[in-house]
């Protein structure tokens, strides 16, 4: 009987980074499966952004390797990372304000036909694009008072569903996102923490920063600590966890 290993959607061995004299992120080993959350935890200059932007091709790491469903890849650019299916919402969300979910969602990748005319004289497919943005909204359970409103009109909760809806669209492998929940109230964040568990639920492999313990308490299947560039810890992120998980952030674990 032989067991069947699990590759997993990402893995990053040795990833290394550095501005000059500064070592911010210094060898960290994490990987993340299909159908489930991994918390990056940590203070404030832990390295935590370094390590998405790595990964979602803002910056290119110094050493270490990064691969995809078990194949090395190089990730120069973020739309080298958007290509290889690995999509990131940031916490500024980069939307538009003056156009609605469906332009937010084909923003730069508009549907436009016929293909084989050069890109400048084809047509852009608006009533598809539209179609395809509200069937995503009604499968991923996001309910928008209007779907075809300015995402400027829209309450933060509702605009950071938009955005992370727009990921989950066009991620084949990876969805980052960065404090989901911030500067959101009670009611909000609810809605944002139940998208998150159905993008999970559906198969996806999410990697989650997050200062809010008990969020990702709820929706986390793992959690790794980060402290000066380095991974010093990885726990369940649970009750019986959670003292440990906090002494590792602050530095007292020793």
């Amino acid at each position: 009987m032989t067991i069947e290993t699990v590759v997993p959607a990402l893995r990053m061995m040795g990833a290394t980074k550095r501005f000059g004299a500064v070592v911010a992120l210094d060898g960290v080993d994490l990987e993340v499966a299909h159908g489930e959350v991994l918390a990056i935890l940590g203070d404030n200059g832990a390295g935590k952004s370094t390590l998405i932007k790595c990964i979602s091709g803002v910056h290119r790491l110094d050493a270490g390797s990064i691969e995809l469903d078990g194949k090395p890849v190089s990730i120069t650019s973020p739309a080298i990372a958007r290509g290889l299916g690995v999509e990131t919402v940031y916490q500024d969300l980069a939307l538009f304000d003056n156009l609605d979910p469906a332009a937010n969602f084909y923003a730069g990748r508009e549907l436009a036909s016929p293909k084989w005319l050069p890109l400048g004289m084809r047509v852009v497919r608006r009533g598809a694009m539209n179609d395809e943005t509200i069937a995503t909204l009604k499968r991923l359970e996001v309910r928008l008072p209007d779907p075809r409103a300015h995402v400027g009109l829209m309450s933060g909760g509702q605009r950071q569903a938009v955005a992370v809806a727009r990921a989950a669209a066009f991620a084949s492998r990876v969805v980052i996102l960065d404090e989901p929940t911030a500067a959101l109230g009670l009611r909000e964040s609810r809605g944002v923490l139940d998208l998150i568990i159905r993008l999970r639920d559906a198969g996806h492999a999410l990697i989650v920063i997050s200062h809010a313990m008990d969020h990702v308490m709820e929706v986390a299947n793992r959690a790794i600590v980060m402290r000066r560039g380095r991974k010093v810890g990885e726990a369940v992120p649970d009750r019986d966890n959670q003292q440990r998980i906090v002494s590792l952030i602050v530095g007292t674990d020793m």
